[in-house]
């Protein structure tokens, strides 16, 4: 039965491309890329050689369902983002929507997410979390925040350089000033970096230096020692 393939890339280093992701791109038909501009470096990497098309924010409403269909009529179409796994953050939901919507299989592979070492190296509780993506720019990005707060639970959010700072003081405001947060950057690869402490501390490492990269930020959940103190009565380790 043909399929759709939603295949993670690297987030940086190449290395981090399963065997797999490459076996699968070069046997489907055509490969959707984010930006054809941007997979054709990796695709020449691993000497792929399958057609691309675009397939991103600003079309896809218009084409999913065509490849859906394609898909339906007997073509093997792999999807791909400029990095990481499609439809987290990327384009990509409307694809598999259009494909699930017509009974056409849809198969992700597993990689890289940036999020996922970002929150295991932030040294915060991974048991339960909020992944929030990109907030809004302007409208809602207040309520978002306030309503990120009340969670009892790591939040987990992307952000630009750009807005990077902006956001560590939102972070004090709305979490709080002695909140842990941790930002990682540029992961896996060569400037890759994780700082970890207040949003003031994070705020005054970059006093003599502007932020560059894309930001995972990941804001610790409340420490309530009574609660953690009670949850491990009747553990056999304690």
């Amino acid at each position: 039965m043909s399929k759709l393939y939603v295949v993670p890339t690297p987030v940086g280093n190449l290395d981090d491309m399963t065997f797999r992701a490459v076996e699968v791109l070069k046997n489907v038909s055509l490969i959707l890329c984010e930006d054809t501009r941007t997979s054709a470096g990796l695709l020449k990497h691993f000497e792929i050689t399958t057609r691309t098309a675009s397939h991103h924010k600003f079309n896809e409403h218009k084409t999913c369902e065509l490849y859906a269909a394609r898909i339906q009529a007997g073509e093997d179409i792999a999807l791909i983002s400029d990095a990481g796994t499609p439809a987290i953050s990327d384009p990509g939901f409307m694809l598999v929507r259009a494909c699930v919507a017509l009974g056409v299989e849809v198969e992700c592979l597993p990689g890289a997410t940036a999020f996922v070492p970002a929150l295991v190296d932030s040294g915060f509780g991974c048991e339960s979390f909020m992944f929030a993506g990109f907030l809004p720019q302007k409208k809602g990005r207040q309520k978002k925040l306030a309503a990120l707060a009340a969670l009892d639970m790591t939040v987990i959010l992307y952000e630009s350089p750009y807005r990077v700072l902006k956001l560590l003081g939102e972070i004090r405001e709305h979490f709080g000033a002695q909140r842990r947060v941790s930002i990682s950057r540029e992961i896996s690869k060569i400037h890759e970096e994780t700082l970890r402490g207040t949003p003031d501390e994070l705020l005054g490492t970059f006093a003599d230096r502007q932020p560059k990269g894309e930001f995972v930020v990941i804001i610790d959940k409340p420490q309530n020692t009574k609660d953690d103190e009670e949850s491990t009565e009747g553990d056999p380790t304690e």
